[in-house]
């Protein structure tokens, strides 16, 4: 739902009119050159701007079509109402009536019959727009127009000159088009005449006698109707009404409220209704008797017009006026009804006489629903609706509110340029281009958030920047060359305090540094120019609203230059702006360092953020400032950033479609999207939840499309951001949106053209942008935006997937099965509605503790010795029949917490377990690991087919380091019925992490032999490729003799029988290699090139045209072996800058360890992969994403720098603060994903290196080695040995089967190390 602000009334005497038409309220008002059409309080239909005209003046709607005709002082717009019957009502310009030559402006319009329309300027001018608008009667006037209204019939006009005490009444004598003609006669009046208005029918097809009200400078309502129709006078007085007698104020008043008098009529066909609707609310209500209703039933019953008189102290007198007209008048005929006290309506204090008048709508239709309303049209520039019953606002008991506000319209008569907000978010200011503003304070109504109007401010020099003080009470205005600030407190701001300045550089920011705190009741504010240097003032402020009688403006609150400052920045900065206020209150510290909240952020032009936070000191009056976090993200004059408090920051590239988003802290990228063309990005906003949980709002010319962050998801490489809302404003108003913020309390307030819109927090699950957020919509309709942004990253249960595929691969199983034992016993009794334990009834702490497992064998003996006393248990793993079961009760039932795509990613997680515990006592840990995840990406390709290609490099490299591998190959095998092709080898990686060179090779016969039976014509170009690699030529040609079917046979069996070890046959099977390129026929030609003897161009080929990294790896080790000159090549010249390219650590450490740098193996899993190379190209985007730093590479690293020498060696040369930096990055990370307790068991199990001491005895051995083991707490005797010793040659540095565990008699020293000694 929203709430909208539709701009600022004008205060002309015809800028609202409302009407019935065809079953729908229609409400149409002039703001500035906009004419805003609304159906109810909230419902705004449209909005018509008329840019580079003037502003309107009157309005005016036909009840009999629906037309709405506007004007402003050069031009008449008529509208023509369209798509009623499709339900979206509409109105578009038919035509325009051009002013004449003549001083003036147009001032009033009045629909007749027919489509005639009336103009009144200098002249009276007669229109009829059935078609186009053609003149049909025209006179001059002796005084601009005022009033100019036709009676509902059309036969009557009645017209006043500005300041004229004569009301012309011009009688229609024909209605042909061709031949319209009008007398007239006066209706004198003692003083000018200030408002008219005709009595209206019960229906417009009914026929009744015109009656005439108008009001007079007198404090008098004249009734004028046809009393003698033989008279010389259409209409005679009938009656009068005193407005000064009707109300006898109890209290002693000041002149000006005893002589403030307004009246409005309410016809008597409005009266009847809302006295019916009174009565019905009654009767389904309480069964009290009513007085204040019975009375008005009577009075009902007469069918009278009501005249309703007021004052400004809220004193009201209601007359009743009966028969009107008739020849015999009784003075029963006017009779009082009701004098009621409180009736107050809201006014601002007025800054001339002419923003204190009010002009009164009332309508009560004759459908059920409908209400009794008035609209008070209040020309300080606000429309108010209130409804209510008609007999609580005639009641003469003391009642407090005796009509509701349903809506205040209000806003600006300009386009809105800016919104600034306060760090609170509880107020706002609205600025224009003519440096007008309004200060707007949030406020809770029946109809959720709203915004209140509070202060207006106009400002004659140029408003450069602006900065809100406090809660808004105070509001500071850069200009040029002077700063002021502005007191807010009252209706109409007045300026309090102002100085002058010079800086060099163009002003781009002003900065509020610091508010009151027990240290200073000071605020502190600064301006920053382009280059980089700056001014702070000081700013000290009274609350009190203590008047100077000298000046006449509130004294107290004084403004002086505090310091001038230099930030000294060389590089070529594009903009420096304020953050936005986003997460927990800042709270002043005397200490300035990275951990400092975050005030500015700026931008160069070669894509370099930096966050600044800044500390005031007052003894020394003084500022210093400190870069909090620097951000190289490599975009290229960036068009637009923004920042938050809490390190979010956006940034939009040149072409404004290319939207970025990077966490400041850890320098990572976490979104990156791409627009359409025509949706260029022009906004962003920051907003958070109450526990940091960021939220931005992407502001385009016509819609806003709201991000969440999200978890970090590593299984499934899930985006971190994700839209959840999208408004769109081009139905409402055509103007493109010029500003939008965020309100504290998650509303989003847009700015367009004048009009500002307020939409709530709510977010309906079942849109179309919340369908993908993976949120249970059995227990969640519509969430609040902060509700939404905590569910999509706070904590995940303990049997979430996520949550247990990270156990998995932190190597903790035995709480995997314990979670997944302890969710089958909460589901056996569980039924809908119950609640679920987020823990499963486990204990916090066994996250935390070492597993203490027994070996089954011994567990299947206790259960035997225990088996007379035991009762038959629970199972103690994750069985197949208990995976099973627990799967059963999933697909029946709606888990709290998971949605219905989680609880099918959950069986299928359950169902590994099962299947790799059936395995367990065959395989490691790491065996594990590749085959939890193989399973489960096995079983997710069964759903849908075209979700992944294969296994991720993380699988392949703890498949790599297991020394399980051929318990892993034939179960692979197993998966694929043991017809394994290459597309399944790929998909398992298999050829990049087994080891045994000999196994490789079988099992890549294997593969040759099933690609040549994979069809049943069996072609040996399927399998051409492999035998060549396995140098089986032999096999290929007796292949090729069996394929009689294929039109090659011959030429292939010829060329193969040919030894390809002479220049010649070789270069003849090059040259077929090179006709197959040509043909786009990669594989075969590779086959050919392998022919010929080239595997480094058959490699090339397969990496390159076929684009398969696994294939050009697998012919290179089953070709030359593992310390292949080709393979090295390959490693280091194609996959390593590919690595560095896109940050792919998983794929580093394993080129690296093929390669036999292990040492770098293991510090590339901690270190930027760019950073270790000497790359010529430049990193892209991919390499600085969060995908890049997965929580599963400290695992891998916690394993890896224990098993050898050389991984020792590449640990030690990683800093300690590096490490700690590496851990705490983790740490963070879990929590982002909502593993918390992962996060908390690192951070409380982590074993950091033990930085090895230098004796002064070894310092003078040069050639003395520290021994690398005393670097680990535990272990150290079973670190293998693998450095080269200084004498020998250079080790090959070829691929290396995982070295076996070998057992080396342990010194006295390191069994005590063991044991703790």
């Amino acid at each position: 739902m929203r709430v909208v602000l539709p701009g600022k009334p004008q205060a002309k005497l015809q800028a609202v009119c409302t009407a019935q038409w065809e079953g729908q309220r229609i409400v149409a008002y002039a703001s500035g050159n906009a004419l805003i059409i609304l159906g109810g309080p909230h419902d705004l239909i449209q909005t018509i701007y008329h840019d580079g005209s003037p502003a309107l003046d009157a309005v005016a709607i036909d009840n009999s079509t629906g037309k709405i005709a506007t004007c402003d002082s050069e031009e008449v717009y008529i509208y023509r109402p369209y798509g009623r019957k499709e339900g979206a009502l509409r109105w578009s310009l038919q035509c325009t009536i051009r002013k004449p030559d003549e001083t003036g402006g147009i001032l009033t319009l009045s629909w007749g019959s027919d489509g005639e329309l009336l103009v009144g300027s200098l002249s009276l001018r007669l229109f009829q727009t059935a078609e186009e608008a053609a003149m049909i009667w025209s006179r001059q006037l002796s005084r601009p127009a005022k009033f100019a209204s036709f009676s509902p019939d059309a036969s009557l006009i009645a017209s006043t000159g500005l300041y004229d005490r004569l009301i012309k009444l011009w009688r229609r004598q024909s209605f042909g088009a061709d031949d319209t003609r009008f007398d007239f006669t006066y209706l004198p009046h003692p003083k000018t005449v200030t408002s008219v208005h005709w009595r209206k029918p019960h229906d417009r097809e009914q026929s009744t006698d015109n009656v005439l009200y108008s009001i007079c400078a007198d404090h008098k309502v004249r009734i004028w109707a046809t009393t003698n129709p033989h008279g010389l006078q259409v209409l005679q007085l009938w009656a009068e009404i005193d407005m000064q007698e009707s109300i006898q104020p109890r209290q002693i008043q000041s002149t000006s409220q005893l002589n403030e008098r307004y009246a409005f009529i309410i016809d008597s066909h409005d009266f009847t209704f809302a006295t019916e609707r009174a009565m019905q609310a009654a009767s389904d209500g309480n069964a009290e008797e009513n007085h204040a209703l019975e009375h008005l039933i009577e009075i009902a019953k007469r069918i009278p017009e009501v005249c309703v008189v007021l004052d400004g102290r809220g004193n009201m007198s209601a007359w009743g006026l009966e028969s009107i007209g008739c020849k015999t008048k009784k003075p029963a005929n006017k009779f009082n009804i009701a004098h009621v006290e409180n009736f107050s309506l809201s006014k601002l204090q007025a800054v001339n006489a002419g923003e204190s008048n009010l002009q009164f709508l009332n309508f009560c239709s004759h459908e059920t629903n409908s209400a009794f309303t008035v609209l008070v049209h209040h020309f300080d520039g606000r429309i108010e609706w209130l409804e209510g019953r008609v007999d609580e606002l005639f009641d003469p008991s003391p009642r407090r509110n005796r009509l509701q506000t349903k809506a205040l319209w209000t806003g600006h008569d300009g386009s809105v340029k800016k919104i600034i907000r306060n760090r609170s978010g509880t107020a706002l200011l609205s600025r224009t281009n003519d440096n007008e503003g309004l200060l707007w304070k949030q406020k809770a109504s029946q109809n959720g958030m709203t915004l209140t109007r509070y202060s207006s401010l106009s400002c004659v020099e140029h408003i450069h920047r602006t900065c809100l003080l406090d809660e808004g009470d105070f509001v500071v205005n850069l200009h040029h060359h002077s700063i002021s600030v502005w007191d807010m407190r009252a209706s109409v701001a007045s300026q309090t305090a102002s100085i002058n300045f010079e800086m060099e550089g163009k002003l781009l920011c002003l900065l509020l540094l610091r508010e009151p705190d027990r240290l200073s009741s000071s605020f502190y504010v600064a301006a920053i120019t382009s280059r980089m240097r700056g001014i702070v003032w000081e700013i000290q402020s009274k609350s009190t609203n203590h008047w100077s009688s000298e000046s006449g403006k509130r004294s107290g609150t004084t403004i002086t230059q505090f310091c001038s400052f230099d930030l000294k920045v060389q590089e070529d900065l594009r903009f420096i702006l304020p953050v936005d206020p986003a997460g927990s209150p800042s709270i002043t510290s005397s200490f300035l360092d990275t951990f400092a909240k975050d005030i500015a952020i700026s931008y160069t032009k070669s894509g370099v953020l930096c966050a600044w936070a800044a500390l005031i000191e007052v003894e020394k009056s003084s500022v210093e400032w400190v870069v909090t976090s620097r951000v190289e993200t490599g975009i290229q004059d960036p068009s637009l950033a923004s920042g938050s408090s809490i390190r979010k920051t956006a940034i939009i590239d040149a072409a404004r479609t290319g939207l970025t988003i990077w966490d400041a802290s850890s320098g990572q990228l976490e979104y990156d999207v791409h627009y359409e063309a025509q949706d260029l990005v022009q906004d962003l906003d920051w907003s958070s939840t109450p526990d940091d949980q960021s939220i931005l709002a992407v502001g385009f010319p016509h819609k806003v499309v709201i991000l969440s962050q999200m978890r970090f998801d590593y299984i499934n490489t899930g985006p971190a951001w994700a839209p959840i809302r999208q408004i769109l404003i081009r139905e409402s108003t055509p103007h493109p949106i010029g500003d939008s913020t965020w309100l504290g309390s998650g509303n989003l307030v847009i700015g367009s053209g004048n009009q500002l819109y307020v939409y709530d927090q709510n977010v309906s699950i079942s849109d179309d942008f919340s369908t993908d957020l993976s949120i249970p919509v059995h227990t969640h309709r519509s969430m609040t935006i902060f509700d939404l942004a905590t569910y999509l990253n706070g904590p995940l249960p303990v049997f979430h997937p996520q949550f247990l595929a990270q156990c998995m691969l932190a190597g903790k199983l035995v709480q995997v099965q314990k979670i997944i034992i302890g969710l089958h016993k909460a589901l056996k009794f569980f039924s809908d509605g119950d609640e679920l334990d987020s823990f499963v009834s486990l204990p916090i702490d066994s996250f935390f503790a070492e597993p203490q497992s027994l070996p089954s064998a011994a567990k299947k003996e206790m259960r035997s010795s225990y088996a007379d006393f035991v009762e038959e248990s629970e199972p103690e793993t994750v069985t197949e029949d208990l995976a099973a079961s627990l799967n059963e009760n999933l697909a029946k039932l709606a888990v709290p917490q998971l949605s219905s795509r989680e609880q099918i990613l959950l069986a299928d997680i359950i169902e590994c377990v099962a299947t790799a515990e059936k395995h367990r006592r065959s395989m490691d840990d790491n065996a594990m690991r590749y085959l939890l995840f193989f399973r489960q990406h096995m079983l997710r390709k069964g759903q849908a087919p075209a979700s992944r290609v294969g296994i991720t490099w993380r699988e392949i490299v703890w498949a790599y380091h297991s020394n399980s591998q051929d318990m892993l190959v034939h179960l692979v095998s197993k998966q694929f019925q043991g017809k394994m092709l290459w597309k399944h080898a790929r998909e398992s990686g298999m050829f990049m992490w087994m080891a045994d060179l000999s196994a490789l090779r079988a099992q890549f016969e294997v593969i040759a032999r099933n690609e040549y039976t994979k069809t049943d014509e069996k072609n040996p170009i399927d399998c051409s490729l492999y035998y060549l690699a396995l140098k089986k030529k032999n096999v290929l040609m007796g292949l090729w003799r069996m394929a009689s079917w294929n039109r090659e046979q011959s030429s292939t069996q010829k060329l193969l029988s040919n030894n390809f070890q002479e220049p010649r046959w070789k270069t003849a099977a090059l040259k077929n290699a090179y006709a197959l390129l040509g043909k786009r026929r990669f594989e075969y030609a590779a086959a050919f090139f392998l022919l010929a003897g080239n595997l480094h161009d058959a490699v090339n080929v397969c990496a390159h045209q076929l684009q398969d990294l696994q294939l050009a790896v697998a012919i290179a080790r089953v070709y030359e072996g593992d310390d292949g000159l080709v393979l090295r090549s390959l490693l280091e010249d194609k996959v390593l800058p590919q690595t560095a390219l896109e940050g792919n650590r998983w794929l580093a450490t394993l080129t690296f360890w093929m390669l036999g740098r292990r040492d770098m193996a293991v510090r590339v899993l901690i270190s930027p992969v760019y950073t270790l190379l000497d790359s010529p190209e430049t990193p892209n985007l991919q390499s600085r994403s969060y995908l890049a730093n997965d929580p599963a590479l400290i695992v891998l690293y916690k394993q890896l720098r224990e098993k050898t020498l050389q991984t020792l060696q590449g640990a030690s040369k990683i800093s300690p603060r590096a490490e700690w930096e590496f851990v705490i990055q983790i740490a963070r990370l879990y929590d982002r994903m909502g593993c918390d307790l992962l996060a908390l068991d690192l951070v409380r199990n982590w074993e950091f290196l033990v930085q090895p001491r230098e004796l002064p005895r070894e310092r003078s051995r040069k050639a003395s080695v520290p021994d690398l083991r005393k670097m680990l707490r535990r272990r150290s005797s079973l670190v293998v040995d693998d450095l080269p010793s200084p004498g020998s040659p250079n080790q090959p540095r070829g691929l290396k089967a995982p070295p076996q565990k070998v057992f080396e008699e342990p010194d006295s020293n390191s069994l005590l190390d063991n044991f703790g000694f």
